[in-house]
């Protein structure tokens, strides 16, 4: 009698600490990273869990404790032996499933975005077709002057610029412009609203500038190849600028900051496949667009075959994408 009391007593004061170690079991076993702290708690935990375990199975043996610490134990071993998360295999996994289920849910924002960067274009087009004068509103001085000498700009870039100097500063001031976009969604949307708005309006005026002068080819040419890719980003990144926005005007979650940070946690894989993207446009813009080697048709290819790689990219299909899995289908919003 004396002897069940005191495993009794035992059990009894170590009752708590086995309810908080199964709590922290189940919450590593979400995560993906632990902390210096949480890591060395967990291994202290698990030579007290051993003791506590051969203790029960001497005291207690085939009870119900005995077995709840052996299952206990076994978690607890499985969490500390488990493969670490990551590398080639996820980055794959993300890429095949993740990527294109976010790109699925915001298929209808990207859609507006492209709606409104067009209109604008177009918009900008009629304004400098109509009132010749305002394209001092939109381009510099230099650049009126190379057209009304007829030539672009851009004519002799690559003599004075090393095409590897001019590619880096070309993607970092993509990447920044599409963060940029991202950021602006804090505005509650408006501020990607008015980037998407004011970029399609120069596109078309600029166009409708080098058109007068007979050198909208010209134009072409030098954007086909890295511009459909360019712009398609900067529309996704427009995308989910709203989307940001989005969480703040209706949240989803408790607070507003928990939707935000819901949200940002979830476009950002997509986010990083078109930082890549951009790189490879940084690279054509920097390397092929200026050099006038380059003839129209390989421009025209390499536009078209880069932006069909990021559609397949995207869509999962360069990864044979089947189902995505039901994490990745998480959505953004109700």
């Amino acid at each position: 009698m004396t002897g069940s009391r005191a495993t009794n007593a035992w059990i009894n004061s170590r009752a708590p600490a086995w309810r908080t170690l199964a709590e922290t079991i189940a919450r590593l076993q979400r995560q993906t990273t632990a902390s210096l702290d949480e890591a060395m708690a967990v291994v202290d935990a698990y030579g007290n869990l051993a003791r506590d375990l051969a203790g029960a199975r001497r005291l207690a043996p085939g009870t119900r404790v005995a077995l709840g610490l052996e299952a206990l134990y076994m978690q607890l071993h499985a969490v500390l032996h488990r493969s670490p998360r990551g590398g080639l295999s996820a980055a794959i996994a993300l890429l095949r499933d993740e990527v294109p289920a976010i790109t699925r849910e915001l298929a209808p924002r990207i859609l507006w975005m492209v709606g409104l960067m067009a209109a604008s274009a177009g918009a900008g087009w009629w304004l400098i077709t109509t009132f010749p004068a305002l394209i001092s509103l939109i381009a510099s001085e230099e650049m009126i002057e190379h057209v009304e000498t007829g030539s672009l700009w851009t004519d002799g870039i690559i003599n004075i610029t090393p095409s590897a100097v001019l590619s880096v500063h070309i993607l970092s001031n993509n990447i920044v412009v599409s963060l940029f976009a991202v950021c602006a969604g804090l505005l509650f949307g408006l501020g990607t609203f008015y980037l998407i708005g004011l970029n399609g309006l120069m596109l078309g005026a600029l166009f409708a500038f080098v058109n007068q002068h007979g050198l909208a080819l010209k134009l072409f040419s030098f954007i086909i190849a890295h511009g459909l890719v360019e712009l398609s980003v900067i529309c996704i990144a427009g995308a989910i600028g709203m989307a940001v926005g989005d969480s703040l005007v209706r949240p989803t979650h408790a607070t507003r900051r928990e939707s935000f940070q819901h949200c940002v946690m979830r476009v950002a894989p997509l986010l990083a496949v078109c930082a890549i993207l951009l790189i490879g446009s940084g690279f054509i813009e920097g390397f092929v667009s200026p050099d006038p080697t380059f003839p129209l048709l390989s421009r025209v290819t390499i536009g078209v075959s880069y932006w069909v790689l990021m559609f397949l990219a995207l869509g999962g299909w360069a990864f044979k994408a089947d189902v995505a899995t039901p994490a990745a289908q998480a959505s953004l919003h109700p």
